[in-house]
């Protein structure tokens, strides 16, 4: 449903977002299911999905049937006699083989069974004979004894390793969110900016014809007049960085949110804010429990655990039993392999001990053994910074909820003082050095405006990301 939902939002805006202004959340909605970040986030999702499937598929009974057919040969060979000496003899034949077999890992022990079904097929050129064998059924296994299990560390650390990679992606996604933030509001304050650069270029020139009369009149010096003339400059000179500036930062926003080069984005001013409250505590506790670090955290001990375990297991002595018990058979005819079969038995256990290695053994070890406690010293340090991010960013978004409250009364008294100069200047009462003063001042402050609340939607979509938690709506943006 919620597909459906964004497609059918996305095909709306598509084709009406040129006549109409875009507000933040549909640019972010837009960024989060068209970008190429998006795209790229959900095929890395996709990519880790089938790691995990492959982890878990190995774990599972595999079924396999291989084998040779046919294997010709016609050569001298070397064949050991009864006396142990070698006699080459002129080989004339074909082979082929099958089998079947189903094996089974276990996790527990590192080791395997199998169980599976032999055919063999020899025909002698020769000799002019044909003879099948095989083993109908055999029940195999094979036990490392005193290794390596790195089937268990598997257990422990590839579910972690996925479930992490869940959480990186709604975090991806959340970070998408605010790139698009601040593309929105880098364009959208370029706008503004060209709007304001118009308004000032109009007002200018106003002011400018008007103070031709007063200076005709005498009433004003020339040197004002030439100040006038100047500031108009200027303003124009402004509107063309301002058109440069809007041009620059429109094709940033297209092009992440990728529409196509020749359509123009009109935005909309969010100038109301969410009303939430957000708790320090609150906000670590939803870190700590939602966050692909505090996987990551866990994960990164359980390597560096498994590295150890692995050079323990590789050193010293190392030995594997293996064997296997069913029924063989041989005959002129693959029925005979089947009649009456008799028992077959193999067991053979494999070691090795290292003499003389130079130390090299123990020198893994600690190797091993030192870079776990540098991990576990690594996770520690991480686990500090990891909450002081939080606490940190907790406390800038409040500060900036406030910062965007202060900025917007400020620069609703400088539109105010600015308008109240201008009439106050065009009667005479003050002089240009205060009107250019008011000006400078109206601008800045409906830059420092936007920029707080380009801050204040950056700082959220941070919140989000720290926390996979939204507090405006009081819901979770991971649900396990």
């Amino acid at each position: 449903m919620n597909k459906l939902f964004v497609s059918a939002f996305l095909l709306v805006s598509f084709s009406s977002f040129s006549q109409s202004a875009l507000t933040l959340f549909e640019v972010v909605e837009i960024a989060k299911s068209n970008s190429i970040y998006a795209k790229r986030a959900e095929t890395t999702k996709e990519n880790r999905y089938w790691q995990y499937k492959t982890y878990q598929a190995g774990l599972l009974p595999q079924l396999s049937l291989n084998g040779n057919v046919p294997t010709f040969t016609k050569a001298y060979r070397g064949i050991l006699q009864n006396d142990g000496t070698i006699l080459y003899q002129n080989l004339n034949r074909n082979v082929a083989e099958l089998n079947l077999s189903l094996t089974q890992v276990i996790s527990k022990t590192g080791g395997a069974i199998s169980l599976s079904s032999s055919l063999d097929r020899v025909d002698d050129f020769n000799k002019n004979t044909l003879v099948f064998g095989g083993d109908p059924i055999s029940l195999g296994f094979n036990q490392p004894l005193f290794g390596f299990n790195s089937y268990k560390w598997e257990k422990r650390i590839e579910p972690l390793r996925y479930e992490e990679s869940k959480r990186e992606f709604v975090e991806e996604f959340e970070q998408i969110s605010s790139i698009a933030s601040s593309l929105f509001f880098d364009l959208l304050t370029a706008q503004i900016s060209l709007q304001i650069a118009n308004q000032n270029v109009m007002s200018n020139d106003t002011i400018y014809k008007i103070a031709q009369g007063r200076y005709r009149l005498g009433k004003i010096p020339e040197n004002e007049l030439l100040q006038l003339e100047l500031s108009l400059m200027n303003s124009r000179q402004s509107v063309a960085q301002a058109e440069l500036n809007l041009e620059i930062t429109q094709l940033r926003l297209k092009s992440y949110l990728g529409f196509a080069k020749g359509e123009n984005l009109q935005l909309v001013l969010p100038a109301e804010l969410p009303e939430f409250d957000v708790n320090e505590d609150m906000a670590l506790s939803m870190a700590k429990n939602n966050r692909s670090d505090a996987i990551a955290f866990k994960r990164r001990v359980f390597e560096a655990e498994r590295e150890v375990n692995r050079a323990v297991g590789t050193s010293g002595l190392n030995a594997n039993l293996a064997g296997s018990l069913g029924l063989t058979n041989q005959g002129s005819y693959v029925s005979q392999v089947y009649e009456n079969p008799g028992n077959q038995l193999v067991a053979e256990i494999r070691f090795g001990i290292p003499i003389v290695d130079w130390g090299l053994q123990k020198a893994i070890k600690r190797t091993a053994e030192a870079n776990l406690r540098l991990v576990e010293y690594t996770v520690q340090a991480d686990s500090l910074t990891f909450e002081e991010e939080v606490f940190t960013q907790v406390r800038t978004f409040k500060m900036l909820r406030n910062q965007v409250a202060i900025s917007q009364k400020a620069d609703e008294i400088s539109q105010k003082r600015y308008d109240i100069s201008k009439n106050r200047y065009l009667i005479g009462k003050i002089s240009i050095t205060d009107l250019s003063l008011a000006l400078t001042e109206k601008d800045r402050a409906k830059q420092d405006y936007l920029m707080s609340l380009g801050n204040f939607w950056a700082a959220y979509y941070r919140l989000r990301a720290l926390t996979l938690y939204d507090f405006a709506t009081e819901k979770l943006l991971y649900v396990p």
